[in-house]
């Protein structure tokens, strides 16, 4: 029973460590001038499921964006940012 047990948490364990990791998408986005418009970027994500980590380049005019993809995909975060204000012009990474 014991080993059981032990073998059941292990195999739960290796599950979540493969879910805790996140797929990671780099977006350019037009139209940010400001520290408010990372605000309105960051608010939008943090409402998309799976969402786990937003970093935003002003001067670049990138969003990077740490995601579950079991919960959501580029294209959603892609059209979050979009209609947030900030238009994606292109996807320069997924991964």
């Amino acid at each position: 029973m014991r080993q059981w047990i032990c073998a059941m948490s292990a195999i739960l364990w290796l599950g979540v460590a493969h879910a805790a990791t996140p797929t990671t998408a780099v977006l350019h986005a037009a139209n940010m001038t400001c520290p408010t418009c990372s605000i309105t970027i960051e608010k939008a994500l943090s409402r998309v499921p799976g969402v786990t980590r937003t970093e935003i380049d002003l001067k670049a005019g990138t969003v990077t964006v740490a995601f579950d993809a079991d919960r959501t995909t580029q294209p959603v975060l892609a059209r979050t940012i979009t209609e947030a204000g900030f238009p994606v012009t292109d996807e320069a990474h997924g991964g």
